[in-house]
């Protein structure tokens, strides 16, 4: 047996052995929605500038890869928080978000792969907290619940856009209260929605009736105006141009001048 192996061979075939283990390390896909950094360990560290885009990639094996999501996500938090008055409810809030992919390499370096549980759940839990704390139960619950929803958003924005993750939506999708503080205020937004439709049933009522008033004074005046005007001068005059009128019709008839009492024309059909 030859006992003359030459060593270059060994060598070669240990490196091809080792690419070969490493391989699927070397080689790299990012999906379509993911973006990608580069951690140098031997170099120059965690390259924050450089996003690889999607495609694939080759890496060498002793760098480390990191791929993120930054398609639009969803985080579903349920929660108890105070009211202005101290009142305990239970609120479920839905929020959706992304990183801000060009960014992706500072909001590593901050919070990590675990961004979602170390910045925005918790970040969406204070403003949460801190906006409805101005807030009594019976606003945030029914009548101010659209401005306690944007104010959360904004603040979260604020919050979370200074640390690379954009806010899409925020949403309350259902507040509990203590059954009897809910009752109650179901029972006054009630009464106020029958008092807000008497009023507006009485308003109807009091607004036709001043047209009618309106109108009946309108056609009394018009009448009076006509009496006045219908003088026995101009009543003889329109019965004369009314007589000259009939008088022209190819009917038969017989026109006696001077009326028995005010002298107008009669006419008498044959």
């Amino acid at each position: 047996m030859n006992q003359n192996v030459n060593p270059f061979v060994i060598i070669a075939g240990a490196v091809f052995f080792f690419l070969f283990l490493l391989g699927s390390q070397i080689a790299v896909t990012i999906k379509p929605g993911e973006r990608a950094i580069i951690f140098r360990k031997f170099t120059s560290g965690l390259d924050k500038e450089k996003i690889f885009q999607p495609g694939f990639h080759f890496i060498a094996p002793w760098n480390d890869f990191f791929i993120y999501e930054v398609k639009e996500q969803k985080v579903e938090e349920s929660m108890d928080i105070l009211d202005k008055n101290g009142l305990s409810m239970n609120i479920e809030i839905t929020v959706r978000f992304n990183p801000n992919y060009q960014q992706i390499g500072y909001l590593h370096e901050e919070f990590g792969k675990s961004y979602v549980d170390r910045l925005v759940i918790p970040e969406v839990r204070s403003s949460a907290r801190k906006v409805m704390g101005r807030y009594e139960a019976e606003e945030i619950y029914s009548t101010k619940r659209n401005e306690v929803e944007s104010t959360i958003i904004e603040e979260t924005k604020e919050v979370l856009a200074s640390n690379n993750v954009e806010v899409k939506a925020l949403l309350i999708r259902s507040i509990r209260l203590p059954e009897k503080i809910r009752q109650a205020i179901d029972d006054k937004l009630k009464q106020e929605q029958e008092a807000a439709a008497y009023r507006y049933r009485l308003e109807k009522e009091e607004s036709e009736a001043e047209r009618k008033r309106i109108a009946a004074e309108g056609e009394s005046k018009a009448n009076k105006i006509i009496n006045n005007s219908l003088t026995p001068s101009l009543l003889k005059m329109r019965g004369i141009e009314a007589t000259i009128e009939l008088s022209k019709s190819n009917n038969s008839k017989v026109i006696v001048i001077g009326g028995p009492e005010n002298g107008m024309p009669l006419i008498l059909n044959d």
